[in-house]
């Protein structure tokens, strides 16, 4: 070999190093992301990559995403999910307790981290919180207590309260009417089950409260119920109906209160799974977490809508009052 073509060689080895070594820094992390809506839908996608990329995870330099997503149709999963399996990345993301089932049947070897409102042991992902059994760990906003609080808070809210429309989906996995069920009885409040299995139910669900003559909505948060929150929240302030939910977004959108963990607060807890499950750690060895903290957010304007008064020592309880 000349002296020209060893030169000409090794610049060449140099010019062509910075793709080489970019191509096995893209390759490093492979994120696979399983969702019932759309990316664009979904705000928590943002959240996801704002997050990532705060941890040194870079779309188009060390980090990799591949969205798969059944556009609102839920008979569509169980083939997005095997899709995604099939493209073998280092982790999946499944957003929803509706969502991290399919991912799971659909592989028993590539970790998976949920992020749900429902129950993971119910679901099937793992015999245990504490030590989950199989390839899936993640984040429960679920916690048994929680049903019986916000019931205590509504009733302490709104004295008269008697009878209280549970507006909840059945399919769902959750203990939240059962544990409601056991608070209502120390309250003298009288429980109405109304179920909602997606958007066609709402109108007959709402004819059912009105049926009922219930005097207040206490609304479990799930998939169909929170994607119809400004109908349920508009058929509570329009009947005059207080209503009580899980998160801060049921008070924020015009509930009366909500009582329940902090959703984006509850989401560095997956970003930080993903995270280190990307440096190595191994789902087994991560306890699926439940929140510990809890917000109770009033809004005020909603109350007067009503026509009732929040009692001052009630508001001085609160997170956040809206105004």
């Amino acid at each position: 070999m000349t002296r020209r073509d060893f030169i000409t060689l090794l610049g060449g080895a140099a010019a062509a190093w910075p793709l080489v070594a970019g191509a096995e820094q893209a390759r490093k992390h492979r994120l696979g992301v399983l969702l019932y809506s759309t990316p664009q839908a979904d705000q928590q996608m943002e959240r996801l990559r704002a997050g990532l990329r705060e941890r040194g995870y870079v779309e188009g330099q060390n980090l990799a995403i591949s969205y798969h997503f059944a556009e609102g149709k839920p008979e569509r999963l169980p083939e997005k999910a095997a899709a995604l399996a099939h493209e073998n990345p280092d982790l999946i993301l499944a957003v929803g307790g509706d969502v991290a089932p399919f991912a799971a049947k659909a592989t028993s070897t590539i970790p998976i981290v949920f992020y749900s409102s429902a129950d993971p042991v119910q679901l099937g992902l793992t015999a245990s919180l504490a030590r989950p059994s199989r390839n899936a760990t993640g984040i429960t906003l679920l916690q048994d207590d929680l049903a019986s609080k916000r019931l205590q808070l509504l009733k302490e809210a709104v004295p008269r309260v008697s009878h209280v429309a549970f507006l909840y989906n059945p399919d769902h996995p959750d203990n939240e009417l059962r544990e409601a069920r056991r608070a209502a009885d120390g309250l003298a409040v009288r429980l109405e089950p109304v179920e909602i299995r997606g958007s066609g139910d709402l109108e007959k669900a709402f004819a059912a409260v009105n049926a009922a003559g219930c005097d207040a909505l206490y609304v479990v948060s799930s998939r169909h119920t929170t994607l119809n929150t400004p109908a349920i929240v508009n058929f509570a302030s329009q009947n005059k109906i207080p209503l009580a939910g899980g998160w801060g977004a049921w008070a924020r959108a015009g509930g009366l209160l909500s009582y329940g963990p902090n959703v984006n607060e509850m989401y560095q807890h997956v970003l930080e799974y993903i995270d280190r499950i990307f440096r190595g750690a191994k789902p087994g060895d991560l306890p699926i977490q439940q929140p510990t903290r809890f917000e109770l957010i009033i809004n005020t304007k909603a109350a007067k809508t009503i026509g009732i008064e929040i009692a001052p020592t009630l508001l001085a309880r609160a997170d956040e009052v809206i105004e």
